[in-house]
């Protein structure tokens, strides 16, 4: 039995039986962007384990229940079904869902149920039945990370093989072939030297199902890379979106190498951003092609225009750290005005125009990063699209020339987004009704997120003195 051929509690059951598997490995998504994971024997696997679920204590994950009410459930889905690659005994892996094992209900901040709610919220619209999401998550793949941190230091040291930093290191021998800064786009072997590492990524995610498009380096010195994989409706890609990031950093450390989506991990070079395709559809028909600008339908335009209306607080939920703003600034390929544009990647909103196909024609929104929960990311995505085609918000004129070489009067124009994490969670909390439709958000996500990251990521990197700080102002 193929994965694919799984449709219910029976057919998950008879894969794992057919697949040898000694262990049942159940993977659930925490409030913040984590994948968590528990380990139960194969005798385990009945049917009552996907109507009932295993309990955990839901007070021990970061944003989730109080320790007075820690009691929660855990239920596969067992369309999910799949081997996992990576250990030594023989395991299905489910992805999971939360449950409230008082009410029996689904967990409201259980990121997978937030994007099952916009799912169905989008078919109660009547405006479309499917989204389609495409994301493109980059990564860094370094060969030595070190960080510290106490009340008297605080230091990291990163490393890559083919760094700009080590041309001059004794590498015994040292044989050069180091990207320089913005210099790592496209190369071929030897200066390419994660190909082999990249086709084996590739290999894994498609036995495990997700289809790979292209793989190849990135623009950034160090190692950066990335593997474009097949669009596909929201659910199923924010759970392989999860599978991506799982099987790359796994691949990497049986390399004794590491993987990161830290949006900007280096000074002076390009970041990780995750730039996002979507698509809607209804009956098999694209609704985003027209006769509009750039092939679109004034569906498509009006979608624009929720995004860049909303784009202020939706980076609270896209672009979620305070690194994820250390990327987004001019000069580094990381759009952080809010315009839009056929082929212009200065701009937030880009019309790929790769192709002339109706059913190829989508929105790119390049401005979020990988460090985000793709099932809160996608899920706000869709909800300020949706807002923008009912109440038809006009993007204004689309920017078709290098916004930053504009000059400064004519750059000044153009809305921005926030320069700062804590800049963004404010402007969530000024506009987040948008999100609250069909109750796909709860007032309780929204409060929970803004004052966890303000408490916990805000507070805490505004304290801490840096090293350059130290190199401004130590002998002032």
């Amino acid at each position: 039995m193929s994965k694919h051929d799984i449709s219910s509690i029976k057919d998950a059951i008879k894969y794992a039986k057919e697949k040898d598997a000694q262990m049942v490995d159940l993977k659930f998504m925490d409030f913040l962007g984590t994948w968590q994971h528990t380990t139960i024997p194969v005798h385990r696997l009945d049917e009552d384990l996907f109507e009932e679920g295993l309990g955990f204590d839901g007070s021990s994950l970061r944003g989730w229940q109080p320790i007075h009410a820690s009691d929660m459930q855990v239920r596969p889905d067992p369309s999910t079904a799949i081997m996992d690659p990576f250990m030594s005994v023989p395991t299905v892996s489910f992805v999971c869902n939360i449950f409230d094992p008082i009410t029996g209900q689904p967990y409201s901040r259980d990121p997978r149920h937030i994007t099952q709610k916009a799912e169905a919220f989008l078919k109660s619209t009547g405006i479309a039945d499917t989204a389609y999401f495409g994301p493109e998550a980059e990564f860094f793949i370094f060969d030595d990370v070190r960080y510290q941190l106490s009340s008297n230091a605080a230091s990291y040291s990163l490393d890559s093989v083919e760094g700009a930093w080590n041309t001059g290191r004794d590498e015994g021998p040292n044989l050069g072939y180091k990207h320089a800064h913005k210099a790592g786009y496209f190369p071929v072997r030897p200066h390419d030297s994660h190909h082999d590492l990249r086709t084996e990524m590739a290999l894994e995610l498609e036995a495990a199902g997700i289809i790979v498009d292209v793989h190849h380096h990135e623009v950034a010195s160090g190692g950066q890379c990335e593997i474009g994989i097949k669009f596909d409706t929201m659910l199923a890609m924010a759970d392989k979106l999860q599978w991506f990031k799982y099987i790359v950093k796994n691949v990497a450390r049986r390399h004794n190498k590491t993987v990161t989506f830290m949006p900007k991990p280096l000074y002076a070079d390009n970041g990780s951003g995750m730039h996002t395709h979507m698509s809607l559809w209804k009956e098999g028909r694209p609704l985003f092609a027209g006769e509009s600008y750039a092939g679109l339908s004034e569906m498509a335009i009006h979608f624009i225009g929720g995004l860049l209306h909303h784009a202020p607080a939706l980076v609270a939920l896209t672009n979620p750290t305070t690194n994820s703003y250390k990327r987004l600034v001019p000069g580094y390929e990381a759009p952080n005005k809010l315009a839009y544009s056929s082929r212009n990647r200065s701009a937030a909103v880009r019309i790929p125009m790769y192709a002339s196909s109706p059913k190829s024609r989508r929105l790119e929104f390049r401005t979020p990063d990988p460090s985000c929960n793709g099932y809160i990311a996608f899920a706000a995505m869709l909800m300020a699209g949706l807002d923008g085609i009912e109440r038809q918000l006009d993007p204004g004129a689309p920017m078709d020339k290098n916004i930053y070489n504009l000059p400064p009067e004519q750059l000044a124009l153009i809305p921005s987004a926030p320069g700062s994490l804590e800049e963004a969670l404010v402007a969530l909390a000024d506009d987040h009704e948008f999100l609250m439709r069909g109750n796909v958000f709860t007032e309780d996500v929204i409060e929970t997120w803004i004052e966890y990251k303000m408490e916990n990521e805000v507070a805490p990197t505004r304290l801490r003195p840096t090293p350059l700080e130290f190199q401004l102002y130590f002998d002032i």
